[in-house]
């Protein structure tokens, strides 16, 4: 991200990162402690792996009728979920997010997960604003 504010929204992120053994209902406690929609679940090598965001726990879990307590994050996870890079900027990031019909999506730098940006970060843009 090129801009110095939308690298400040990445650099002092710390996400919620999560096993996939993780139940859907420690997850959602911990989203709801944190203050987040999103959780980035991870494996033993803290590779990205899949997410998990709000609405899947109303559509693949409470809807479709699953036990939160023995449903574990793996099972309704969104798998191998798209990420973006920090040198992208808020208007390609913002374009792919309109293209995938997605809220959330996950920085990796270097192969490593650094942070997720949500739509809400660009107000302005997200708004139909003129980009940056």
């Amino acid at each position: 991200m090129s801009d110095p504010a939308e690298a400040q929204i990445v650099r002092h992120q710390n996400p919620l990162m999560l096993p996939p053994s993780t139940s859907i209902m420690q997850a959602a406690q911990q989203m709801h402690a944190r203050h987040v929609r999103a959780v980035l679940v991870i494996d033993d090598d803290a590779n990205l792996v899949g997410i998990f965001t709000e609405r899947d726990a109303i559509s693949r879990v409470l809807a479709a009728g699953r036990d939160p307590v023995a449903t574990t994050l793996a099972e309704v996870m969104t798998n191998n979920p798209e990420t973006i890079t920090p040198q992208q900027t808020a208007a390609e990031v913002l374009r792919l997010m309109k293209e995938l019909r997605v809220r959330h999506l996950p920085v990796i730098d270097d192969g490593k997960t650094i942070g997720i940006v949500v739509r809400n970060d660009f107000p302005e843009l997200a708004s139909g604003g003129p980009p940056r």
